[in-house]
């Protein structure tokens, strides 16, 4: 189970109570999977495989519906399908799947045979007619469906971009491009990831005990054109999604096949540049034996909208292959590089504006930035077992490299050299992910259950906290030490079909963490280790009222680690603070063109250390408790006209500060982003879009606003088969606002006494950009 010498080495370190806990706790759960359920009589079956007519590749999550017999499934990750227990006879079998042309096709069933059926799905422009809600359809199949259509409409122009297709979530960038955005989602200010679990194909985003704070996530090494879809959902109720799922996950998925080849070229506003190429590296018959392989890459550059030069550059390279092994086993592996360097005006005071001592676009310190790089490899082989279930392997590893430089307060602390920190930190990653599905029955009623294991290993070397000046050269060393850090995760999953209208998810996970620091600043007590197992039970239950009406209830607990630093401190409790949750929404569609998805929540937080790595200090937040209201709408007026709009309303409150001196700093309450899309025949795409988010407290009295913000953005494309031409424009009124915003305690190099106000980067004018792609 455990391979690498040091994960083994960790592994038998731990403590013996909490290793016989991880232990009994997995034979536990296997047990209760490998339980034979009641088996069906097994008359004749339907076996098959659903599959892109352009890149043969299988599809995932396509409805298939029995049309005569009231019996639905969906297929797999691979694309396959099963029926059983059907007597013999003639059935008419309907796929379906947003971004495809629906499909019927018949088959006749043998008596005690399984026949073979493999379709192909031809690609259309989105229609909301094809999008069903009910008829036994997962909650999760759904939220896929939602995925697609805005994949589909929303104008794509980065990897965050993708991410604020959740609805109600919204970014902001305060350190010259490079840095990981800022991210709220849900009443939380995620900062760069600590309450929203990201992942890569399976592999995590987020960085554990990272340099500048915890649960750092960097997207930057996501070339946007390579993104599929995103699994994304809100709360901490899915049993395989473990660490920082509080406010929820969103998990990229990159293409297996390329369609084309692809060249583009971008240019605007800024000295904004950018170069990406695709290209497919096997021929049509290799796509025939669905096989696959294409390397990308992705060069940008740009100096961006403030006085000074960010000199802001990223290299992508991607390398994937994707293809059967036999007749059932699928081979992924994904090899990509990524590095970037920057320079960064950072944050500057509300008072250096008003007194004239700079522009809005002007620095107080223009010697921060960084420079930052991830190399991965990810490996993943999926095996259909002739019962039908499917067992999933997956094994990764990362080189990540981080340094960044920061000046937040100026010239507070020193007021020779001034107060500039660099954070620096080097790290290898190490990962699995296994998990086997199966379908069965449970008293006749069909039963779906999963089981995982995930291991995840952090091996962080000097992670550094230092005051520097002019990034040349180290003040004082203030926090020096290396971390290793190991997460083990196990989960169950069951869903039992009850009736043909109501369905019941209940799942299990268990997590045990083991946190080690070595102190390189502390040469008596250098090191400390410290293991911690969190146990978080789920549940939804889903009904379909009628047909294109679904009531979906939701509930259960997740939870949010803290930094090894924090962990160790043997004076702190509840370093794995338990979120409970709850959501009670619908889907429905009045209409064939109208979509809808509402929801009401609550999620209470029970605890939150938070190591701040800008200070080498730990924060405690206390008991908190948001809840809220989301509203989503997808409509398509004409056939060549689509109408999305998300509303979100939060309240978030700490539980433990008096009235009027709770509020949660930063904390969204009100977000909304929508837009029109025209699509006609000739190929010509128009979309106006908007963004908005209200004003906010940035301190627990909320005596300090952050001011909301309005925007409008537009983009116009020309697509023809072999190539397209876009006009990119975003804040086209040229609104004055700003992106990130901080209540901060500063001061000056001509001020005797601090001050504490609001500090802030400035929001984008108006920018506008040119692209053109050749496909070939």
């Amino acid at each position: 189970m455990v391979s690498h010498p040091l994960l083994l080495k960790y592994y038998n370190q731990m403590l013996p109570n909490s290793k016989k806990i991880y232990q009994l706790a997995i034979l536990f759960l296997m047990a209760i999977a490998i339980v034979p359920y009641e088996a069906m009589a097994h008359q004749g079956g339907i076996q098959g495989m659903v599959s892109d007519s352009l890149s043969e590749e299988g599809i995932e999550s396509v409805l298939v519906l029995l049309v005569h017999e009231n019996k639905v499934t969906s297929t797999d990750l691979l694309g396959k399908f099963t029926f059983i227990d059907l007597s013999p006879g003639i059935y008419s079998i309907q796929f379906s799947m947003p971004g495809f042309a629906k499909k019927i096709v018949k088959v006749t069933v043998i008596e005690n045979q399984t026949v073979q059926c493999r379709v192909q799905l031809k690609p259309i422009d989105i229609k909301l007619s094809e999008v069903v809600i009910s008829q036994g359809k997962s909650i999760n199949s759904t939220m896929m469906s939602l995925n697609k259509i805005d994949i589909s409409l929303r104008p794509i122009r980065s990897s965050q971009d993708i991410l604020m297709m959740i609805p109600g979530l919204v970014i902001a960038q305060h350190a010259g491009g490079g840095k990981a955005e800022q991210i709220f989602l849900r009443g939380f200010d995620i900062d760069h990831g600590t309450d929203i679990r990201l992942s890569l194909d399976g592999m995590p985003v987020n960085m554990v005990s990272h340099a500048h704070g915890q649960g750092y996530s960097d997207l930057h090494f996501i070339t946007p054109e390579l993104i599929d879809h995103v699994n994304f959902n809100k709360g901490p109720y899915y049993a395989s999604q473990g660490d920082f799922t509080t406010a929820g996950y969103a998990s990229f998925q990159t293409k297996n096949a390329l369609d084309k080849n692809m060249v583009k070229v971008e240019g605007g506003r800024f000295d904004s540049y950018r170069v990406v190429g695709m290209i497919d590296l096997l021929d049509t018959k290799a796509k025939a034996r669905n096989q696959s392989a294409f390397i990308a890459s992705e060069y940008m550059y740009s100096n961006g909208y403030v006085e000074s030069p960010q000199h802001f550059n990223r290299v992508n390279l991607t390398g994937k292959y994707h293809g059967a092994i036999g007749t059932n086993k699928i081979l992924t592996a994904t090899l990509s590089t990524f590095s970037s360097k920057w320079d960064a005006s950072g944050q500057i005071p509300t008072r250096a504006v008003t007194e004239g001592l700079i522009t809005r676009f002007g620095s107080l310190d223009n010697k921060e930035g960084g420079n930052t790089s991830r190399s991965n490899i990810n490996v993943r082989l999926v095996k259909i077992l002739p019962d039908g279930g499917a067992i999933s392997q997956q094994l990764y590893a990362s080189l990540y490299q981080f340094e960044l430089y920061s000046n937040f307060t100026f010239f507070l602390r020193d007021s020779i050299n001034g107060d500039q920190i660099r954070q620096k930190e080097k790290r290898m990653l190490y990962g699995s992910n296994t998990s086997y599905t199966r379908h069965t029955s449970l008293k006749s009623k069909p039963l779906k259950s999963e089981i995982g294991l995930q291991i995840r290993y952090d091996d962080i070397k000097d992670s550094e906290l230092s005051h520097t000046a002019e990034r040349k050269r180290i003040i004082t060393p203030l926090s020096l030490g290396n971390i290793h850090q190991i997460n083990m995760g196990a989960y169950i999953s069951e869903t039992l079909q009850l009736n043909q209208k109501l369905s019941l998810n209940a799942s299990l996970r268990f997590d045990a963490f083991q946190f080690d620091y070595e102190n390189e600043l502390d040469t008596i007590y250098n090191r400390k280790v410290k293991e911690q197992h969190i146990t978080s039970p789920k549940f939804t239950l889903q009904y379909d009222f009628a047909n294109e009406f679904q009531v979906y209830v939701k509930g259960g607990s997740g939870f949010h680690s803290n930094d090894a630093r924090v962990v160790v401190n043997e004076s702190i409790s509840k370093t794995l603070p338990r979120a409970i949750g709850f959501d009670v929404g619908i889907f429905y569609k009045p209409s064939e063109v109208i979509f809808i998805n509402a929801a009401i929540w609550g999620l209470d937080l029970q605890q939150e250390f938070v190591y701040v790595g800008d200070e080498a200090i730990v924060e405690q937040s206390g008991y908190s408790r948001r809840y809220g209201f989301d509203f989503s709408l997808r409509y398509q007026l004409q056939t060549w006209l689509y109408l999305d709009s998300d509303i979100n309303f939060t309240k978030p409150r700490s539980m433990e500060n008096p009235e009027g001196q709770n509020y949660i700093p930063l904390a969204p309450t009100v977000t909304s982003i929508g837009g029109l899309t025209a699509k006609f025949v000739n190929g010509i795409n128009i979309s106006c879009r908007y963004r908005y988010v209200g004003d906010r407290p940035a301190n627990a009295e909320n005596t300090v606003i952050a001011s909301g913000y309005k925007l409008l953005d537009a983009v116009i494309s020309y697509n023809r088969p072999s190539f397209s031409i876009g006009l990119l424009m975003e804040n086209i009124l040229n609104d004055i606002w700003n992106e990130a915003q901080f209540d901060t305690t500063s001061k000056m190099k001509n001020e005797t006494q601090p001050v504490s106000e609001l500090h802030f980067t400035p929001g984008t004018p108006f920018f506008a950009k040119m692209n053109v792609a050749f496909y070939f």
